[in-house]
């Protein structure tokens, strides 16, 4: 508080002194000044609040020059140690474990893999379910740790690369249209049969089929007929012995029942029969089989 006072003295002329008295009051007093005491006392307490807090969040964070808690910053990119917990989509360019340890993604519902281009479409999806595994794309090809391709497979061919396809299940493998392969053979010690339980069974080659069994025997068998048909070349039986044990016999006399010589005889049809051999062909005889 100030308080002024102007007073005029003149030298020459005497006047009677008059005082003035004005006092000017400067400052903030009563409830204001209580109001911004208080106002400024909450904001520090708010300050410090605040500052501790944040400590608080530093460490309980783990909040470091390397990174935060177990998520570091590296050269190379961000570095997660142990289990993560990721609750909403994750974009990355790549994912990998570490050299002595392995990925694992586990998922209490499904673990589900996209890939998608510069427009956001998806153009390649991976999803492991409980029950099964699904894969969305317009190729899918396996390949082996040399590079070589193992399986490949689109919307129009499926292709194996490995040296061998082995099928091990007791019901062999069933197939709804064509297959076309150089080579069928059954393991070791097993047999191969090739069946057709309700249409035909037709095999094909450009330069022949062989039909080829090491150890044992060839079977053939069919409900209705068996066809053996070439074009421009001509089927041989080149065996030791070549048996056709139910061809239809005809009449014998008592030359064939002594020598026990029969001749096979072959109508315009193709029927093969069988006659008693004799000095004379004996097919003309019997030709009423063919009718």
């Amino acid at each position: 508080m100030v308080r002024e006072q102007y007073t005029t003295v003149t030298q020459d002329i005497d006047l009677d002194r008059t005082e003035n008295k004005y006092v000017y009051k400067i400052g903030i007093y009563g409830w204001r000044k209580r109001c911004i005491y208080l106002f400024i006392l909450l904001l520090i307490i708010i300050l410090i609040v605040n500052f501790a807090l944040t400590v608080w969040i530093l460490k309980v964070m783990w909040f470091s020059p390397s990174g935060m808690g177990h998520l570091l910053v590296t050269q190379n990119g961000l570095r997660l140690e142990g289990e993560s917990e990721f609750l909403f989509p994750l974009y990355a360019k790549e994912v990998h474990s570490r050299e002595d340890s392995s990925l694992l993604l586990h998922s209490p519902q499904n673990v589900t893999i996209n890939a998608r281009n510069d427009t956001e479409n998806v153009t390649g999806r991976l999803t492991v379910g409980p029950t099964d595994v699904e894969t969305h794309g317009q190729h899918f090809k396996l390949n082996s740790n040399r590079g070589k391709m193992l399986f490949s497979a689109d919307e129009t061919e499926v292709v194996i690369g490995s040296d061998k396809l082995r099928i091990t299940g007791p019901e062999g493998a069933i197939f709804e249209h064509s297959v076309e392969t150089p080579l069928v053979r059954a393991e070791t010690f097993k047999q191969l049969r090739l069946e057709s339980p309700t249409r035909s069974l037709s095999m094909d080659a450009p330069n022949g089929v062989q039909i080829k069994a090491q150890t044992g025997g060839i079977e053939g068998s069919s409900q209705m007929d068996v066809l053996l048909h070439t074009i421009e070349g001509m089927i041989m039986l080149d065996a030791e012995t070549v048996r056709l044990p139910k061809l239809p016999l005809g009449k014998q006399d008592g030359s064939g029942d002594l020598q026990k010589l029969y001749e096979v005889c072959v109508c315009p049809d193709g029927k093969i029969y069988s006659a008693a051999a004799n000095v004379r062909s004996m097919c003309q005889k019997y030709n009423h089989i063919c009718h």
